[in-house]
């Protein structure tokens, strides 16, 4: 067990790239805080984990963030832990025209993806900005950087994921803060989450994509963005390859004339 008492938060834990990701984090005997909505699966990864390694301490949270009440009161419950690491994963995508776009689900994604992302960022920031050894690590996508037909709002939610989290990093290093924010855009990724996009309950990926990743290759990519002083960790939409990059928006607080520079309404 970490001797330290720190851990390691995932969000969207109960399935694909959180599930993998905690395996991955257990592996390098980190405590772990898994949360989702879906407790069974959730206890089913707590088992799993504790089989291969017996010490650690694994807290299950199964709770339903993308309600903004829940997120606040997620993360009071969790001030008694030292959070060394906080990996906000979940997140879902929807496929349609922004005109036939079934608003109800819509509006959950943004809740999810932007602000319940945004809420435990923006807490966490706060108070482990300044403790040694604290990584925030965001999941976007690379549909965070390039905008995809039929997936309109989903990128959008995600380029706020990417540029968000770019930003959060410029302002940390400005501070001279030691938490360092990191954001990850993996590529198309064999996960429910062609199912939940396409409302459907069968979702074939060896169709739809020529190539494509597995949950335990992006989770090793995640250690790699996690090892790395590098902002961002994006797989290439064309090679597929994964490639560890300082942030790639443009940003006006490298400007000499920044000074000049402002927002309009």
């Amino acid at each position: 067990m970490d001797k330290q008492g720190k851990y390691t938060v995932i969000t969207g834990a109960s399935s694909g790239i959180g599930y993998a990701t905690a395996k991955a984090f257990a592996k390098r005997k980190k405590n772990i805080i898994l949360v989702a909505r879906r407790e069974h699966n959730l206890n089913e990864l707590k088992r799993e984990i504790l089989q291969e390694v017996p010490d650690l301490d694994i807290v299950v949270k199964a709770v339903d963030v993308s309600i903004s009440q829940n997120a606040h009161q997620l993360y009071r419950e969790l001030n008694p832990y030292q959070i060394e690491t906080w990996i906000n994963n979940a997140g879902f995508g929807s496929y349609d025209s922004v005109s036939g776009q079934d608003l109800e689900k819509i509006e959950t994604m943004l809740r999810l993806n932007v602000e319940a992302l945004t809420i435990f960022s923006s807490l966490y920031v706060r108070d482990y900005k300044d403790v040694d050894g604290t990584q925030l690590i965001n999941i976007s996508s690379a549909g965070g950087y390039t905008i995809v037909p039929t997936a309109v709002t989903y990128c959008a939610t995600k380029f706020f994921v990417s540029a968000f989290t770019e930003g959060l990093a410029h302002e940390l290093k400005a501070a001279n803060a030691k938490l360092q924010a990191k954001v990850l855009a993996p590529a198309a990724t064999k996960t429910e989450f062609g199912q939940v996009a396409n409302n459907t309950s069968e979702y074939d990926y060896d169709k739809t994509f020529s190539t494509y990743h597995t949950s335990h290759e992006m989770a090793n990519f995640l250690l790699q963005l996690y090892d790395s002083n590098m902002t961002v960790g994006v797989v290439d939409r064309e090679a597929f390859e994964f490639k560890l990059s300082e942030p790639l928006f443009a940003y006006a607080g490298n400007s000499k004339n920044n000074q000049k520079v402002q927002l309009k309404d």
